[in-house]
């Protein structure tokens, strides 16, 4: 029996697939997960996504192995790639190609890069682990420039899909259904988070198990749209009568139907998701277990004791507990804490508009100023009045690493130009040299207008101390905080109606865990484009929560969506990162590691850009 306890404060979890040669599927087995936590109201209102894990044409786990549009790169080149700080670049033999050769070479069969991404290759030939069979699901192969699956201008991807392929009622998956996929995302009306993705592009048919995805300008990164975390594919078949404005009434938001390794049986919602074995799964000898279980309830270190102390579950879900309160639960030697690096980042947002005055039925417009986050004074002040080192030693431990930076991985995209102080000292005086003078109380005030601010987040342990840390130092320098903690999936949701979540912005500052679920920083770095910036008109659901607006801004960051030259991409992304943090919109506080805590008997391998259950069918526990 597996069983896996989840809780989250984060919008995404991370990737989990077995690293060890799989046995054949264990009868009688059946898989039990607990969701609890921020997670767990998620659960009341949507089933978890590994009903739906089949549905990606490919899984982001080893996506910097990949060939990029643009980029001719050995497995050497990689390594040094994504971990530059720890191998010597002369321990490698790289060729470093022009811009014209990169768009042009195509792959050379000495290359070693294909052995790992290489399509139709069995888990044998790709030699100790099954990765390279695993790193597309619904993908008859990988597009490479060899297989005419990557255009040399960076301007299109075809994809050929996996035939023979069943949705959980038996009906097939097709061309049609990717199709359709694209035309519901993009319509405006559906108000689907992923409209982003497929705003821009063109997906064409090409016969029934094949599909173009074109582009408007060369894309370098161009696995967003049907892939990992994103690329959810819908039948059509069922969601057909749902597109646009009814998208909220379609009977499968609750009751998914997917191509996945388990079938969805049954959802109470607020407590528990039930799902059975997919006898038509379309991958041989999985999954490994009969029915999988999701419970929701509890709290993050519940959770963790429920799998690290006392053994009862197998697997929990984005351990945000306190690293020293981890180490003694993993005393026991029932579980493991595993520390997997990403680009999440936990940050603090400085609201730039009026939470408080409502401009054509909303609050927090871009019609508006904040009445002391409008100075520049003020944003330095209390990027200052931060210990982010207290943060990360006393709260986060191994779980993070204090950082001024946005962007931080992969480490080629980290701006050097960034650096963090904590001087509350330094803060007053900048807050006197604004005008801000203490008034009644020792709370500053300027025309009239006392500084006080609210300051929200999402309700767990963690975040509730940072607030503290924060709230104490700014005492200091005559600001005054009141502390508002959400539950979780009010903070985290998009309900429209809601005043408390984190997209609605009706706060003075904020407080939370931004995900990058790509190792390629183009997703991450949209949250500050203007045109992604929440508002009604978007039911809230644009990235850009931090309300930032920079022409600049603008301007770098479609100059980066087509740069096929990967060192000067890197470096216009530095560029990016360096805006919002240095004009002291958004100060960034810890470079999260996603941490699960995995059964000292479960068989799995982790990384930091994917979905948790995205390797669901391949999980096992050693006997």
């Amino acid at each position: 029996q597996l069983r896996v306890v989840s809780a989250t404060g984060a919008a995404k979890p991370a990737v989990l697939v077995s690293a060890s040669p799989m046995p054949a599927r264990v009868e009688g087995w059946r898989v039990r997960l607990a969701i609890s936590g921020a997670f767990a109201p998620h659960v009341a209102a949507q089933p978890p996504r590994f009903f739906h894990s089949g549905f990606s044409p490919l899984h982001l786990r080893d996506l910097e192995r990949m060939p990029r549009l643009g980029v001719e790169m050995s497995f050497a080149e990689v390594i040094q790639w994504l971990h530059p700080e720890t191998v010597p670049e002369r321990s490698w033999e790289s060729k470093l190609l022009s811009p014209f050769e990169r768009a042009n070479r195509r792959r050379q069969p000495r290359d070693p890069l294909p052995t790992l991404v290489e399509l139709g290759r069995t888990a044998e030939e790709a030699g100790q682990d099954d990765l390279a069979a695993r790193s597309w699901v619904l993908a008859a192969e990988l597009p490479t420039r060899d297989n005419g699956g990557l255009s040399a201008d960076g301007r299109s991807v075809t994809w050929k899909l996996k035939r023979g392929v069943q949705w959980h009622d038996g009906k097939p998956f097709t061309a049609d259904d990717c199709v359709f996929t694209w035309e519901y995302a993009k319509d405006p009306a559906t108000a689907a988070l992923t409209q982003g993705v497929y705003r821009d592009v063109t997906v064409t048919k090409l016969d029934s198990h094949t599909v173009r995805v074109t582009f408007p300008k060369p894309t370098p990164f161009w696995a967003t749209a049907f892939c990992a975390t994103e690329g959810l594919v819908l039948p059509r078949h069922v969601f057909g009568p749902f597109v646009g404005a009814k998208s909220r009434e379609a009977p499968a938001n609750l009751a998914p139907v997917g191509t996945g390794p388990y079938i969805f049986v049954e959802f109470k919602p607020g407590d528990i998701v039930r799902g059975r074995l997919n006898p038509n799964y379309h991958q041989p000898s999985r999954p490994h277990f009969d029915t999988i279980e999701v419970k929701g309830g509890g709290d993050a270190p519940s959770a963790a004791r429920a799998v690290l102390q006392t053994g009862e579950y197998d697997f929990a879900w984005n351990l945000q507990v306190e690293d020293e309160i981890l180490k003694r639960m993993e005393a026991g030697g029932k579980g493991r804490a595993v520390y997997l690096l990403s680009g999440n980042l936990e940050l603090l947002l400085l609201n730039p508009t009026d939470p408080n005055a409502e401009v054509d039925g909303e609050r927090s417009s871009i019609k508006t100023q904040h009445f002391a986050f409008r100075e520049p004074a003020v944003r330095q002040a209390m990027a200052l009045l931060i210990d982010r080192n207290a943060i990360q030693s006393f709260i986060y431990g191994r779980g993070g690493s204090a950082t001024a930076n946005f962007l931080n991985h992969p480490a080629r995209f980290r701006s050097p130009n960034n650096s963090f102080e904590f001087n509350p000292e330094k803060a007053n005086q900048l807050l006197d040299a604004a005008g801000w003078k203490r008034g009644r109380g020792g709370v500053r005030e300027k025309d009239g207008k006392p500084l006080r601010l609210v300051f929200q987040t999402s309700t767990n342990a963690p975040r509730q101390k940072a607030q503290a840390i924060i709230k104490q130092a700014c005492g200091k320098a005559g600001i005054e905080l009141e502390l508002k903690s959400v539950t979780g999936s009010v903070f985290f949701s998009s309900d429209v109606g809601n005043p408390d979540t984190y997209g609605k912005f009706y706060a003075d500052m904020q407080m939370y865990t931004t995900t990058m679920t790509q190792p390629d920083p183009e997703r991450l770095m949209d949250q500050f484009l203007t045109r992604e910036v929440a508002g009604k008109d978007n039911k809230w659901l644009g990235r850009n929560i931090a309300r930032y607006r920079s022409p600049e801004y603008d301007s770098l960051y479609a100059q980066a969506e087509q740069e096929l030259d990967p060192i000067k991409r890197a470096a216009l992304f530095i560029r990016l990162n360096d805006l919002p943090v240095r004009d002291g919109v958004v100060i960034p506080l810890v470079s999260r590691n996603r941490v699960p805590g995995v059964g000292a008997k479960m068989a799995v391998t982790l990384s930091g850009w994917d979905l948790d259950f995205s390797g669901l069918p391949h999980w096992y526990r050693e006997t």
